[in-house]
């Protein structure tokens, strides 16, 4: 496969905000390798690309495994040749319950999984970006307005994205040598499986149900490609994208 100064990374590619991405992606010139842990979405997302499908690259993967981490940058490299942005995507969430009946195991699925996927792929990211020539590329992180304020019986998830951003500035700081760039993009309401249950009504702060606007999710897409597309010498830290009405600025 003809090798490009352009290949990125998407994991969670197969559904939601990780689809959309990566399909923007690969129709704004990008080889792409989708990852996420099972196969079928990620064919589908390959084969909504149509016309692009041919730069696109398949490796289920599983981001809380390092050696499945490993394989997956190595993959990368050998098709593509280099790797110049990793959109650090992929997240899973827990049923809404009350704090104190939280399992050790869905805590610790979500931690794995939205925490420590990122650092993971971050590491193998940097020691890619560092050797290869010309050196550097860019890091993006899915924080979501949960990296901000929760939501009710919410203490895995904004945890997780609360800790997302101390990722984001650590690596910020720590890429400056490399030429390594990393910025966050936090998300509120895009429209995605994920986010149906806005439409019945969600709990709120104040105990009672809203249902909660939505935007769709292409404009997420366009935002993270805006932010993959500036030089190196100028980042976008932080990023907020939003449905204008829902429950995030004020009182509500």
């Amino acid at each position: 496969m003809k090798k490009t100064s352009r290949v990125a990374i998407i994991t969670g590619a197969g559904t939601g905000i990780g689809k959309s991405v990566a399909l923007a992606f690969l129709k704004a010139g990008y080889h792409v390798t989708l990852c996420g842990r099972r196969t079928a979405p990620l064919q589908q997302t390959k084969e909504e690309a149509d016309m692009y499908a041919d730069r696109a690259l398949i490796v289920p993967t599983d981001v809380t495994d390092p050696a499945a981490v490993r394989h997956l940058f190595a993959e990368t490299v050998q098709t593509f040749g280099r790797l110049d942005l990793l959109f650090n995507n992929a997240g899973v969430n827990v049923p809404g319950i009350p704090l104190e009946e939280l399992t050790y195991e869905q805590w610790k699925t979500v931690i794995d999984t939205n925490l420590t996927g990122p650092f993971l792929c971050t590491q193998e990211a940097f020691r890619v970006m560092k050797n290869q020539t010309p050196s550097g590329g860019r890091i993006i992180n899915n924080g979501s307005i949960s990296a901000h304020v929760p939501r009710p019986h919410s203490a895995p998830y904004t945890a997780t994205k609360h800790a997302i951003t101390g990722l984001t500035r650590s690596t910020s700081l720590d890429g400056r040598p490399y030429n390594i760039a990393c910025g966050q993009i936090d998300i509120g309401n895009a429209s995605t499986n994920m986010t149906g249950r806005m439409q019945k009504g969600v709990p709120q702060a104040n105990g009672s149900m809203a249902v909660e606007p939505t935007i769709d999710v292409e404009h997420v897409a366009q935002a993270v490609l805006y932010m993959a597309e500036l030089p190196l010498n100028a980042n976008v830290p932080f990023m907020t994208i939003m449905a204008n009405q829902m429950p995030f600025i004020g009182r509500g």
